[in-house]
């Protein structure tokens, strides 16, 4: 594209001469070469202005509250995993307490049967024992056929801790008076029964039955020398003496079969023959 051309007119002022007439203006035209431009009548008014720093103090303060955020956070999740790793721990270490605790427990319950369970056995053996060094000779066929020990011998009946002979003969001769009847028991490792609370007296009772007339009787190891004393020297505590007198008085005692279970002593003469009722101790203590 062609430039375009713009003429401008120049006028040139001399100074005239005093001398010289002023001629005509001289009038040169030039030409100038301009390019076209677009001229912006606003008027241009530079103002000076400053430039906004870059990190204002609120921006400053915000990075340094985002920066901390950051900071607790990251120490907030460490916590966090630090403290479940320590319940973990803990909980497996309780777990592994448990465990241990429960097999104590269990050891030391085994351990206290086991306790029990001997001191059982010892107080056996030492009933046992005691039992065995009453005789003078020790039957052991007889007490443990087979190498089996039984608590009482065949004829006798057990109650609690002893064993108990009734006598049940119907023949006169078989009957024996009270001396008698406690030599009968002592050749045989026993007494005359004592009788002691009212169940043995009941069982007593239970195991006797009324025979010839109602004056005959078991004898039992009671007697009246100075007072009423058992044949073990036991004190008398607990008496079940008869309502009434049966036949003659007498300072031997013996229970009677006919009469109230719990007012059945009678006494009568000491040579009066009877039946009888012996009395010892298991040779196995009982559970």
């Amino acid at each position: 594209m062609e430039d375009d051309l713009n003429y401008t007119t120049v006028i040139f002022k001399t100074k005239m001469s005093t001398l010289e007439k002023p001629n005509d203006q001289e009038i040169i035209y030039d030409e100038v070469k301009t390019e076209e431009q677009t001229w912006d009548t606003t008027p241009v008014i530079q103002v000076n202005e400053k430039k906004a720093p870059l990190h204002t103090p609120l921006k400053l303060v915000a990075a340094a509250l985002g920066i901390i955020c950051v900071i607790l956070v990251s120490v907030v999740i460490a916590l966090s995993i630090h403290f479940n790793t320590v319940i973990s721990e803990k909980h497996r270490e309780n777990t592994n307490l448990t465990a241990q605790n429960q097999q104590l427990w269990t050891e030391k319950t085994d351990l206290e049967r086991r306790t029990e369970e001997l001191t059982r056995d010892r107080d056996g053996l030492n009933w046992t024992m005691g039992a065995i060094l009453e005789y003078e000779n020790f039957p052991v066929k007889t007490h443990c056929p087979q190498k089996v020990c039984k608590p009482c011998l065949d004829g006798w009946v057990l109650f609690q801790s002893h064993c108990y002979l009734f006598t049940s003969s119907d023949y006169y001769y078989d009957w024996k008076d009270w001396s008698g009847s406690r030599d009968f028991c002592r050749e045989r490792n026993a007494q005359l029964v004592v009788i002691g609370s009212q169940e043995e007296q009941e069982f007593i009772n239970n195991h006797t039955k009324q025979y010839d007339d109602e004056k005959h009787g078991y004898w039992i190891g009671l007697r009246e020398e100075s007072t009423w004393t058992w044949i073990d020297g036991s004190n008398l505590t607990v008496t079940y003496w008869i309502e009434k007198q049966i036949g003659y008085r007498g300072p031997c005692a013996l229970t009677l079969a006919g009469a109230d279970p719990l007012a059945n002593w009678n006494t009568a003469g000491c040579n009066m023959r009877n039946r009888r009722i012996c009395e010892t101790r298991t040779l196995i203590k009982p559970d």
